[in-house]
């Protein structure tokens, strides 16, 4: 073999068998997310992410691991995990209208960029203290202070979380979501709060909109109509946190690199701002200007849904039973430390500003 055929770049793998290698991958991953959905209607406290992440690790260690044949599922499950991923973050920004984030007024901003704060702050200083590697801890910490499985999921596709990483994250927020559709209204009717402030607590402090809207049901309906406002904008928060971590995560690309004696990277605006983020915020704003049908909501906000729970299921699809159980109990406690801090604040930063 001469030395021009071995250094050649192999070549391109034809479409067709790109398709047959992808295509048992991601049907499965379409059914588990479309099965996630439906159970995530009839129980809206659990959600079709979580029951999606769940169905996809069954999937892989009962039907993969333990059957006598042998299925290639990962190509077509890293497509859904990622593609599928960011289209149903795009969908995200159709439900989102920036003159709701602007009626919320002023008095509202000081508790939601606490509690963000907050979360952030203390996912990385108590992730840390509890030796949680860097991509869980900010994923705990993105999807409590922001919005729960959405937020984990924009942001391990900006900052290429693994598949461990995202469904010890989704899970654990998972746990304390369930608690907070419970536990909310009880202790918001003990303390006396009005329906103003029930309303701003649970959308600052209750990470997904389920768990949102369960406990503004059953406070109250004003306090469900505040929640929402607020939960909106909290979701928006998506936008600069994400593209702060992005650039985070090229310096350090970079740095790493210079220390072994590499050119890094080179700067490009797609490594920056990842293209899937300015269709979110030209999704946003379009639906803002008014230019998507009200009748429409329904349909986007459940397509976004199916969305979310087949990436999901792709992530399950590839998460090892070991790398959960290698997790251990640390994430749980920095998720349940942070759900605690981030409820307090709220409630400490509304007496602050007079809101109680």
């Amino acid at each position: 073999m001469t030395t021009s055929e071995t250094d050649a770049p192999p070549l391109p793998t034809p479409p067709a068998r790109s398709v047959r290698t992808a295509g048992p991958g991601l049907a499965v991953a379409v059914l588990l997310g479309a099965a996630a959905t439906w159970v995530g209607i009839l129980v809206p406290v659990v959600g079709g992410p979580v029951v999606g992440i769940v169905l996809g690790v069954l999937c892989r260690e009962l039907l993969l691991r333990r059957a006598p044949w042998s299925v290639n599922l990962d190509t077509g499950a890293r497509i859904a995990s990622k593609q599928v991923l960011q289209a149903a973050v795009v969908l995200l920004g159709l439900g989102l209208s920036l003159s709701q984030v602007l009626a919320t007024g002023r008095s509202a901003l000081p508790v939601m960029l606490g509690t963000l704060a907050v979360g952030l702050a203390g996912a990385a200083v108590l992730g840390r203290r509890l030796g949680l590697d860097r991509e869980t801890r900010t994923l705990v910490g993105v999807g409590t202070a922001i919005c729960g499985a959405s937020a984990i999921a924009a942001t391990s596709a900006v900052i290429g979380a693994s598949e461990v990483a995202v469904a010890t994250s989704v899970t654990t927020i998972f746990l304390f979501n369930a608690l907070a559709a419970v536990l909310f209204p009880v202790v918001g009717h003990l303390l006396g709060l009005s329906q103003a402030a029930f309303g701003l607590w649970a959308g600052t402090a209750v990470n997904d909109a389920s768990s949102v809207v369960a406990a503004g049901t059953v406070f109250g309906a004003s306090a469900l109509a505040t929640a929402v406002v607020v939960k909106l904008t909290r979701t928006l928060m998506i936008v600069p946190i994400t593209l702060t971590l992005a650039v985070g995560a090229h310096r350090r690309a970079r740095a790493a690199a210079g220390a072994a004696g590499q050119r890094g990277p080179t700067v490009r605006w797609t490594r920056l701002v990842p293209p899937f983020l300015v269709l979110f915020l030209v999704a946003a704003a379009v639906n803002s200007a008014h230019a998507v049908p009200t009748t429409w909501q329904p349909g986007l906000a459940w397509t976004a849904r199916l969305l979310t729970a087949v990436a999901l299921a792709g992530v399950g699809l590839l998460t090892p039973v070991e790398g959960l159980r290698r997790a251990g109990w640390r994430p749980l406690a920095l998720g349940g430390a942070l759900w605690l801090a981030v409820a307090s604040s709220s409630l400490a930063l509304q007496g602050l500003t007079g809101r109680l």
